[in-house]
């Protein structure tokens, strides 16, 4: 039920390969949960953490799901490596390919490098963010989340707020949302709403109160500082009066609706801090703690995709 060799985006997913992953995933969320924590799914396997850019939180979730799984991990110092002395993406490849990996996790600051990377090595190659492009886990585990809490991943009202232009946790969401058959709706300033987003297929509010009418979920998102270029708000106060999640804003959703953010959280720019840390309506620590089930179950299913392709030619797995 799941075919991928990759996972490069939700993109080339089937609606049945994520309910696939997902429902692995909550069994990982359950032996997460346990004494023991353990499982020997990636036993005798290398993984290979690359981050081109800076995520600790990312990082530290794709490190704790590979030991988790018994895999031999290994976490690259990209900041510090011959990428810096002029090494190109291709040289890497082929370096990493000499050290045989099985599983290797990128993170690159521009879209499409991952992608380049999969066709090079000779192992599986997950996605942890490439440029604007997608971050697929992320998407998983927001997924994750929802069906958790709300008992479905079908039909709901998701109102996804913020900063879309520059975030790829948006693309992806956007993309795995639709595919499971859920209202979308994008809420933000003009001047953060990636161009052509009429052509989503979603509906699109820059009134934060019309946007959130009736919702279900509502997921807020980092202003992407790192990625702007020009003055795309007047200020962070201005944002927060018109755009940032306070109770006033989300009284307009459903009484039930949850609340999410994938971090890092701008408290009293994006969403108001007490609300962030309400237990009955806030839910970003579980996204926190079903990052790793998901990174557990997305390695499981892509390892044992790997050694039935290895034994089919004969490799010794």
């Amino acid at each position: 039920m799941f075919t991928q060799k990759h996972l490069l985006g939700i993109e080339p997913l089937h609606p049945t390969e994520i309910t696939t992953l997902l429902d692995l995933s909550d069994r990982y969320a359950e032996l997460g949960r346990g004494v023991v924590k353990h499982s020997d799914a990636l036993a005798g396997l290398t993984q290979i953490n690359m981050f081109f850019e800076n995520s600790t939180r990312t990082q530290a979730s794709f490190e704790l799901a590979g030991k988790r799984l018994g895999a031999d991990v290994m976490n690259m110092a990209m900041q510090a490596s011959s990428i810096k002395k002029g090494e190109t993406l291709i040289d890497t490849a082929l370096t990493l390919n000499a050290m045989h990996p099985d599983l290797l996790v990128v993170r690159h600051p521009h879209s499409g490098a991952v992608d380049l990377l999969a066709q090079k090595v000779n192992c599986a190659v997950l996605n942890a963010g490439d440029g604007r492009h997608e971050h697929p886990t992320q998407a998983l585990l927001d997924a994750l989340t929802i069906r958790r809490a709300k008992g479905r991943l079908h039909r709901l009202t998701i109102a996804i707020c913020g900063d879309i232009a520059h975030s790829r946790v948006a693309r992806s969401n956007l993309i795995l949302l639709g595919k499971m058959e859920n209202r979308v709706r994008l809420v933000g300033p003009p001047t953060l709403m990636p161009s052509g987003v009429s052509e989503f297929g979603v509906e699109v509010y820059d009134d934060m109160r019309e946007g959130l009418a009736g919702a279900d979920v509502v997921m807020m998102l980092r202003l992407q500082r790192e990625r702007m270029d020009g003055g795309f708000i007047p200020s962070e106060r201005e944002y927060y009066h018109r755009y940032g999640l306070d109770a006033e804003k989300l009284s307009h959703a459903k009484d039930d609706a949850i609340v999410m953010h994938p971090g890092p959280m701008n408290r009293g720019v994006e969403i108001d801090g007490t609300l962030a840390d309400d237990i009955n309506r806030s839910v970003i620590q579980e996204q926190v703690e079903m990052g790793v089930a998901v990174r557990m179950a997305a390695m499981d299913l892509l390892a044992r995709n790997l050694r039935e392709s290895r034994a089919s030619a004969g490799v010794m797995v």
